[in-house]
This record gives C-alpha cells, sequence and structure tokens, in this order.
C-alpha cells in the first residue's frame, strides 16, 4: 500500500462555560476529547502504513492550541481555518469551509472526525464534509487496519459487529471508545506550543465567499435555549398487595409506559 495522507479534523471546546457564557481563553479551550481517539486511530493507521497526517480545525485564534495538542501526539501538519467572517457558523457552514479547506491541501486518502464534539454534541459535521466531498462514509468507527488498497473496519450496532471494507478515498467517524489516545509527554508539548508550527488560513487562501460561511451561510437558528424542569411526584398506593399491584398496572398503563 502505498503512503496515505490523513486528513483529522478536529475542534477546541470549552472546559468549562458558568451560566451558559462562553468565553475562549488558551486556559479555558483543549481538544475536543472525542476527537482524541480519531487523532489517535490516524497515527497509528500512518505509522503502520507510512505518510502523514494533517490535523485541520476551524475557530478563534485561541483553537490554534488545539492544534498543537495534535502536534504533539505526532501529527505531521496542523491547519487552522480562521475569519471573522466564520463566526457563527452551523454545522452546515462549518462543512463547507472544511470542504473548502481540504480542496486545497494534497489529496486526501481518509478523512477521520470524532462522533461529536463536547458542545453542541450533533456529530453532523462529519457527514456533511464527506457528502460535500462526495466520499464514503461510516460513522462509529471502532477498529480500523489496511487492507488492499483501501481498509478494513468494525463498529458496533445494536448487539453486532459490522465488518466494512472501503477504498479511498473515504471518510470515517471513529467511536470515542475506540482507542486509548496516548499520553502527551511534557516534552512534546513543549516543543509544540514552542514552535506553534501550525498554518493560518482565513477564506481568501481557501477560496470561499462569507455569504458561505458563518452566520450568512447557516440555516440554523437558535430561538431560545432554556434549563431542563424536571417536576417529580411520588405517590403512595393503599391497599393489600393484590390491590397495590393491580393499581400500579393501571397506573403503568394510563401512563403509556406498558401495553
Amino acid at each position: 500500500m502505498k503512503d496515505l495522507h490523513i486528513i483529522v479534523c478536529l475542534k477546541s471546546v470549552v472546559l468549562e462555560a458558568p451560566r451558559g457564557r462562553i468565553v475562549r481563553t488558551a486556559e479555558n479551550s483543549v481538544m475536543n476529547p472525542f476527537d482524541r481517539p480519531a487523532v489517535e486511530i490516524a497515527l497509528a493507521l500512518r505509522n503502520e502504513v507510512g505518510g502523514t497526517v494533517t490535523a485541520v480545525s476551524m475557530g478563534p485564534p485561541v483553537a490554534g492550541n488545539a492544534l498543537l495538542e495534535a502536534t504533539a501526539m505526532g501529527a505531521d501538519r496542523a491547519v487552522l481555518l480562521t475569519d471573522a467572517a466564520m463566526a457563527g457558523a452551523d454545522t452546515l457552514a462549518t462543512a463547507a469551509v472544511l470542504n473548502a479547506a481540504i480542496s486545497q491541501l494534497p489529496p486526501f486518502d481518509l478523512l477521520v472526525f470524532g462522533t461529536r464534539t463536547a458542545d453542541s454534541d450533533t456529530g453532523q459535521v462529519g457527514p456533511q464534509t464527506a457528502v460535500s466531498l462526495g466520499v464514503p462514509m461510516i460513522t462509529q468507527v471502532s477498529h480500523m487496519e489496511p487492507a488492499g488498497t483501501g481498509c478494513r473496519l468494525e463498529r458496533q450496532c445494536d448487539g453486532f459487529t459490522e465488518t466494512y471494507e472501503c477504498a479511498f478515498p473515504a471518510a470515517v467517524s471513529v467511536n470515542p471508545d475506540a482507542v486509548v489516545p496516548r499520553e502527551i509527554g511534557l516534552g512534546d508539548l513543549e516543543t509544540a506550543f514552542g514552535d506553534k508550527a501550525y498554518d493560518v488560513w482565513g477564506l481568501e487562501q481557501i477560496g470561499l465567499s462569507p455569504e458561505a460561511t458563518g452566520e450568512s451561510g447557516s440555516p440554523t437558528r437558535v430561538l431560545t435555549i432554556s434549563p431542563v424542569k424536571t417536576r417529580k411526584a411520588c405517590e403512595f398506593i393503599e391497599g393489600d398487595d393484590a390491590q397495590k399491584r393491580d393499581e400500579l398496572i393501571n397506573h403503568l398503563s394510563n401512563a403509556g409506559l406498558i401495553g
């Protein structure tokens, strides 16, 4: 098998957002934890077959720190996509930016995504990007190995193990339990954050118009965000055991919990 070019798309997320306020600072931002297994499985495949791993992320300048984490893990190249016009992008507009950026990189063999992000939890960007690039995608991959001119993949679904063979180019999202991400050594972190070796691309570099991304290119609108209100009530059923049983069954049936 020839050397592979593997692109991992990842995101920077905040550690905490008190009272729902998202403040992105270097101290409060990390690589999305669901993306770490994606980086790990990409690095393992590269080490087995040969090639390069490119980490790509869209976000504000502070998102570059997540890319530095990826390079500390072993990624060969990193690209930060940042532009004021990208602010407020929904998943579709984010996929448009990733599509445009990936098209500017050397041709890829495999696109790798995490299953979802810890902040928005949609799991949509990976499939949307794959569709826009016209490549097949297999989600929730738990195992991957080279096979012929492509790879053999496994995923767990409804208690069964599904096995796929996929030719390159292709895209996958990685189940968070698929692998244990490597521990990053202090020396690797010092080198990565000292060099700050990643490219910074804006809309001009990727050839995308402002209307295609950010709020302008996002059909999604968040109307309201409100805390979930829980209602708890405890009802005591009186009577002997048979009466309690029959009354409980009646309550559950009326609530639609049993047939």
